[in-house]
């Protein structure tokens, strides 16, 4: 008999003009965490895409699960044999009660009018909550939950599928640190079951914490499976992107700092953030960090216009400036860069073209007010080029690109606008290690050039490698400010978490 309980050989996926997965094998022992590793475009969200039955895959791909072959050519038949995905966006109902989300899809193979169970729906609920060990209100709003409560919710549901098999794709990219622990409580857990675990994610150090084995894919290839006692970090990234990759250098280096070009004074919005200023100077890099619940996006999100504030003031170059809508600031110069791309940055059913010059169509625009479309498909293919999209395919949907080359295309859409002020909001979240560092340099190269870059991220080594000042957020407060030549993680960490928190956030509610 099989010592694996998933066996995926000779997987290939074509799509017109490109070939995401190439030959791809796939192999989960039963009861151990399995890292699938790569760059974005590597082709990891194909494969999952392929197992849980969303793309067929071509011909002569080979699937084994138990030690039986199987045909999955739609999403019921995975889960009829035990396989659950757990994506990065969510697949639960909002406005559902978390009862019903848990037990939603268990009727699915009755036929006809059947009466709704629901002491069977609780009992099926509490079942799956307790065996995770953790306590949810079952009637509880499932969008009134944090992300974390959301994830145990399709967790718990796993488990009422009888799950064999759950592959987690970027689980902890909107926890925080506490949050993650948990989390990895959950995984040990689920372990100790029998329960088998694909974990997807690009933060290395969580991945030698939880796993037992790693794939690794490239260019939509298979590079090989390794035991996590048998390399390195180094090394994986190695086989990942092909090359050495140098994370972490702080690339700053003392340059010298211009003048301030953008100043906010006194910002105030209650129960989000309270009497925040700040100033950004030419040619440096400005890292807003902080706990989750800091006050950081709301802040950003209010500079922009999306966020309206209660007091304050915005100015650039020294003139004031009046911001009610995110039109005001584009105008006015500044671009923002959700940390949220898919339903705040992309059109996701859009081609790139359209995506990059949303923000400046009317600029695009002749006298009779039609769209120069050739101008709009040269803007679209310098930023491709220079952004290093994959595919470079322009007239691609935004929807068929891997996370970090979305997050390219929404990079590019702003640059577009050509700011004077730029916000990166977690600009590397679900962003490979090789991405991470050209957005890293790109980040750096625009600060040379005297556009101002403010950072928000959570990642404290992203934080010391790519800024020039640190201001650290608590409980909507600005609680401490760091030259990066003194900054360490240890002291950035001693500030979020400093003393007369609790007083701090009564005076933000206010």
């Amino acid at each position: 008999m099989s010592d694996y309980l998933l066996e995926m050989k000779d997987i290939s996926k074509t799509f017109p003009g490109v070939k995401a997965l190439d030959d791809v094998e796939l192999k989960v022992k039963k009861g151990e965490v399995h890292a699938l590793i790569g760059e974005n475009g590597a082709g990891k969200s194909t494969l999952i895409k392929v197992l849980a039955g969303i793309h067929e895959p071509d011909e002569g791909a080979e699937f084994n699960f138990e030690g039986e072959s199987i045909v999955i050519k739609k999403p019921t038949d995975a889960t009829e044999k035990g396989i659950s995905i757990i994506y990065q966006d969510l697949s639960l109902f909002p406005n559902l009660s978390v009862e019903e989300n848990i037990y939603i899809g268990q009727d699915s193979q009755k036929r006809g009018w059947t009466k709704v169970n629901w002491k069977e729906i609780k009992n099926s609920a509490r079942k799956a909550l307790k065996e995770l060990g953790v306590d949810i209100d079952l009637q509880a709003r499932v969008g009134q939950l944090s992300i974390a409560q959301q994830q145990l919710v399709e967790i718990a549901r796993a488990l009422v599928f009888d799950s064999k098999l759950i592959i987690m794709d970027e689980p902890t990219s909107s926890l925080s640190s506490s949050e993650v622990e948990k989390l990895y409580n959950i995984i040990d857990k689920l372990k100790k079951q029998g329960i088998s675990i694909v974990f997807i994610s690009h933060k290395l150090k969580e991945l030698f914490k939880v796993s037992d084995r790693f794939t690794v894919l490239r260019d939509g290839k298979y590079v090989g499976s390794y035991d996590a006692d048998n390399i390195d970090e180094q090394k994986l990234i190695k086989l990942m992107v092909g090359r050495d990759v140098s994370y972490g250098d702080n690339l700053s280096k003392g340059k010298p700092i211009g003048e301030t070009i953008f100043k906010v004074s006194n910002f105030s919005k209650k129960g989000n953030f309270k009497d925040v200023s700040l100033e950004l100077n030419k040619g440096e890099v400005l890292s807003i960090t902080g706990l989750v619940g800091s006050g950081r996006t709301e802040l950003a999100q209010a500079i922009f216009g999306i966020n309206p504030i209660d007091t304050g003031i915005v100015e650039m170059e020294g003139k004031q400036l009046k911001i009610k809508t995110s039109a005001d600031a584009v105008n006015q110069g500044i671009a923002y860069i959700p940390e949220a791309r898919q339903t705040q940055g992309l059109v996701l059913k859009q081609s790139i073209i359209n995506n990059i010059s949303l923000p400046i169509i009317n600029k695009l625009r002749n006298k009779l007010k039609l769209i120069n479309r050739k101008k709009e498909i040269q803007i679209a293919n310098e930023y491709v080029e220079k952004l290093d999209v994959r595919p470079q395919l322009p007239k691609l949907d935004a929807e068929k690109l891997s996370g970090g080359n979305q997050q390219k295309v929404v990079i590019g859409k702003w640059l577009s606008t050509n700011p004077k002020v730029i916000i990166f909001d977690e600009p590397t979240n679900g962003v490979d290690i090789g991405a991470k560092t050209e957005i890293h340099k790109l980040m750096r190269e625009l600060a040379d050039k005297g556009i101002g870059v403010i950072m928000i991220s959570s990642e404290l080594i992203e934080v010391l490698a790519v800024s020039d000042r640190i201001l650290v957020m608590k409980h909507g407060r600005i609680s401490g400010e760091l030259d990066v030549k003194d900054a360490t993680q240890e002291k950035i960490m001693s500030i979020a978490l400093s003393e007369n928190s609790e007083v701090v956030q009564q005076e933000v509610q206010q």
